[in-house]
Formats: structure tokens, sequence, C-alpha cells
């Protein structure tokens, strides 16, 4: 049995045949003669079902109260004939569902099941979304054509058991799109491990990757490589353009037979683990010229995901340094200031050669206060011409009716007087 659900109904008979129901459903029902009753109830139940009309606390102050202390429960009403607009009503209130009588016990059934499940995906959003939140990232921020593009590559990709080449400009997030990936996976479970293949010297690559058994070496104890360690999760090799030729081969070998051999050991062990090399270049035109195995790289290559530079991202630039600034704000208990039109516009104008990473940087002392590099600092925002004072006016109009309304669009396209197609458009272009 699975879910705990709570029956509300002043009618003896009745609440017992609904908890008989909903337990040859294959549920748990708890009934209870009154909503007072119910509120008093020590465990927390994971559906409600209440009828509508009862004395002394009838189903609307019932969901009140439950709203206040449980927000994310979900409520299904029982209403009489001719109730059903007080049904209505309650469901804009925040009840899931009603059943008017008489109803189908198939359909009740059902309407739990589908509130439970609607229940569950709220509770699974609300995690992941916290998991979002501490792991402070911010890679898939925003609405331009290439992040919309990752988040499909990331959801395609993530369930597959292909290793995969991530390519992208210094400071892009590669690392951080690897983790998505590896979070999104059936692999989420297991580790995920990370390995500098430029940071290494080359005489103890293979010792770090493939490890070694006891006395392989003088004063050598058994030890795993990064290969083993990230069995059942996920071997991120970062700067794979830097792996040393004499490694290449076995890692080939590796990643056909899924097997690995310890130095000094003459014994193979399996692998389950997905392979995501990151690269700043193109390794086609190194396995032109040797230096790149081409077998290995379309060993490597099972899918290819290039990560567009932080200043082919527009209108998602402000958004992404508001976002870091905010963080950082939080962060050292302080208020981030406005980002103004001005900067705004400076921010998209901006080249950005260390990507993500500069615009993080900036953002961090733009939040602190300090002083930032003349070229994005708050003080230009000042326009010049006319058009420029025009659309700073008409970017902090909008602003202001936005945060009256509490960002409700359709509200504030009437307070201001457009449609609300033309808001959007304004909203995009001012960064809002």
């Amino acid at each position: 049995m699975s879910g705990l659900i709570h029956v509300v109904e002043d009618d003896a008979d009745h609440r017992a045949a609904l908890c008989d129901l909903i337990e040859a459903g294959g549920y748990c029902a708890t009934g209870f003669a009154g909503g007072a009753e119910a509120l008093e109830a020590p465990e927390r139940p994971d559906l409600l079902i209440t009828d509508l009309r009862m004395p002394q606390m009838d189903g609307f102050g019932l969901l009140d109260a439950l709203k206040a202390r449980q927000p994310d429960l979900p409520v299904v009403l029982i209403t009489g004939h001719g109730d059903v607009p007080h049904a209505v009503r309650a469901i804009r209130s925040g009840a899931e569902d009603f059943l008017e009588k008489p109803y189908d016990a198939a359909h009740l059934l059902a309407v739990v099941g589908r509130g439970l499940r609607a229940s569950a995906m709220r509770r699974e959003i609300a995690r992941l979304q916290a998991e979002l939140d501490r792991r402070e990232g911010a890679e898939l921020l925003g609405q331009s054509a290439p992040i919309r593009r990752l988040r499909q590559q990331i959801a395609a990709l993530a369930p597959l058991g292909l290793d995969i080449i991530l390519r992208g400009e210094t400071g892009t997030g590669k690392e951080l799109i690897a983790r998505a990936l590896h979070a999104a996976s059936p692999r989420a479970t297991g580790p995920f491990v990370a390995l500098n293949c430029a940071a290494l010297p080359e005489a103890l690559f293979e010792i770090e990757v493939f490890g070694h058994a006891e006395g392989a070496f003088p004063g050598a104890r058994e030890k795993p490589g990064k290969l083993e360690l990230a069995s059942g999760g996920t071997l991120v090799l970062d700067e794979i353009e830097a792996l040393p030729a004499s490694v290449q081969p076995k890692l080939l070998r590796v990643l056909q037979e899924r097997q690995v051999e310890r130095l000094g050991e003459h014994r193979l062990r399996t692998l389950d683990l997905r392979i995501v090399a990151l690269t700043k270049t193109d390794l086609r035109p190194l396995t032109l010229d040797g230096g790149f195995r081409a077998d290995l790289f379309y060993r490597l290559a099972g899918a290819e995901i290039v990560l567009e530079p932080l200043r082919a991202l527009g209108e998602d630039i402000p958004l992404m340094f508001a976002h870091f600034a905010e963080r950082a704000a939080r962060r050292h208990g302080g208020q981030v200031p406005p980002v103004g039109y001005g900067l705004r516009q400076q921010l998209l104008r901006r080249p950005w050669p260390g990507n993500v990473r500069e615009l993080q940087a900036l953002a961090e002392r733009f939040a602190l206060g300090l002083d930032l590099p003349e070229e994005a600092a708050p003080g230009l925002s000042a326009p010049e011409s006319l058009t420029d004072k025009v659309a700073a006016y008409e970017s902090r109009e909008i602003s202001a009716v936005l945060e009256r309304c509490r960002g409700n669009t359709e509200r504030a396209a009437q307070m201001l007087g457009i449609a609300r197609r033309t808001l959007n458009d304004k909203m995009r272009r001012y960064g809002l």
C-alpha cells in the first residue's frame, strides 16, 4: 500500500464506505467526523478528501486551514447537487479536484491517483529546484536559442549510455553541464569523478587513471584508479586534448572493452561508467596531424555538445548577471543594487573573453559595491541620444509597473495600455 488518505465526512456510513473503497484501491485511509478532528491528526496525509457541507467547519474552512499548514497537500472536495459553483470556487482557492454526488467508484480512485501523482510531481520539482539552488548553478538560466537547444540536448542524451564530448571556450561552464548530464541520468546516484588531463605529469597519468596493485613499484600499496572510482557513475576528463599520446591507446582499449587492468596486476576489472570529455579545442584537426588518435576521438564522440560563448547568448547575459549578483548579495548578507538600463546595454556589448566565469566575477564585484571596470560601471547608465533616453524611460516605467503587478505581465500590459505580446518584446529588449 502507498499513500495516506484522510477522509473527512460527518456521515459515519458514507465515511466508512469511502475508507473501504480507498483501501481496496491500494491506499491507506483514515476517517474523521469533522474538520477540527482532521486538523488535530498527528500524521500528515498525502491527500485529503472532504465533504463540502459539514457542521462547525465546512470544506472551505478546512481547505484554508490545511493550505496554510501544508500548502502542497492535494484536497478533493465531495459536493452535492447544486454545489458545483462552490466547488469551482474552492478549486480556485487551491483544491485539487471535486466529485459530485453520486460519483462512480472508479472515477474517485482515478481522481485520487491523479492527485497523488500531481503532488509527487510538485515535490520532485521543488526538490530539483532546491538542488539547483544548493549547487548555485546558473548554466541553464535563460531563454536564448542556444540555451533552449542545450536543455534539449541534455534531456535527450542524459538517459543514454553514450560517451560525450563537450566542447566550448574556457569559462563556458563545461564541467557544470557535465554535472547536469550526470544528475539527469540513471547514474545520478553514482559517483561523479573529474580529472584534469593537463594537470598531471605524464609519468603519473597511468597510475591515476588505471590504478596500481600492491608492490607495482617500491612502496606501492593497492590503489584503484579514476576509472574504477567512477564505475557506476560518470568520469569527466577535462582538457582531453592534453591526454598523453602514450596513454591514448590504453584508454581506447578501456572504452572498447569496458575493462581496466591495474598496473602491476594481471586481472581485468569490469567497468560501468560514462565518460564525458571536455575540450576547448575541436579535436578533428588534431586527428589529422596525429596530435590525437582518430579512433579514440570517434569512440569518445558517441555524441558531441558544443557550448556557445557567452557573447552569443544575447538577452540572457543581463539575466545571468542579475542572478549572480543576487546570489552574491544573499551570500554576503547585502542588498544587490538595481541593474539599470545602461548597465544592461554595456553587458550586451562586452566581448566576454572569459565567458560565464568572467560574468560571475564581475557580478560579485557589483553586488559588493566594489569598483568595476570602466566599461561596465553603473555610472554609464546615462543615455546620450534621444533614442537612448526614450528607451531608458520606457525601461524604468515597465520595471515599476511590473513590480507593482508582482510580475503579472497580463495586468502590467493592461496598466501600460499595450498588448501583452508588445510588453514581452520590450521586456526581452531591455533585459527585464
